[in-house]
C-alpha cells in the first residue's frame, strides 16, 4: 500500500506565507539601531519546518548590518513566532539579503539607457 500523502500539499507554503506576515509584524518591535527599513520578500521553510530561510530587502540602512541585526534578533523573533504560530514546531530563522529588488533596478536603468540611445539614433 502506497504511503499516504499529506491531505494539504501547500501546507509548507501556507506555512512559510504565515511566517512572513507575522515576522512583519514582529520585525517592528526589534529595538537595533543598525536595522533600517526592512521589507521581507519571502520566506522558504525546509519540510520538517526545523528551519527558514527569510529572504529581505533595505529600502535605508546598509543590507550588511540589516543582516546582522536580524540575524542577532532570530531568536527573539522565533519566540514571538511561538506564540502566534499553531505549529509543533517553529523553524529557526536565518535572515539572507535579497538582491533581487536591486538587479531589477539596474535591470531597469539599462533598458531605459538603451531605449533612449535607440530614440537619438532614429532622430
Amino acid at each position: 500500500m502506497p504511503a499516504k500523502k499529506s491531505s494539504k500539499p501547500n501546507r509548507s507554503y501556507q506555512v512559510a506565507d504565515q511566517i512572513q506576515r507575522d515576522l512583519a509584524e514582529l520585525v517592528r518591535e526589534v529595538k537595533d539601531p543598525r536595522l533600517g527599513m526592512v521589507t521581507l520578500n519571502a520566506v522558504e521553510v525546509t519540510p520538517d519546518y526545523a528551519h527558514a530561510k527569510v529572504f529581505f530587502s533595505v529600502l535605508v540602512g546598509d543590507p550588511q548590518e540589516c543582516e546582522e541585526a536580524l540575524n542577532h534578533a532570530a531568536g527573539f523573533l522565533r519566540n514571538g513566532l511561538f506564540k502566534r504560530l499553531h505549529i509543533h514546531t517553529v523553524p529557526t530563522l536565518h535572515f539572507q539579503f535579497d538582491r533581487t529588488t536591486e538587479r531589477a533596478s539596474d535591470m531597469n536603468a539599462l533598458i531605459a539607457r538603451a531605449v533612449a540611445s535607440r530614440s537619438k539614433d532614429d532622430e
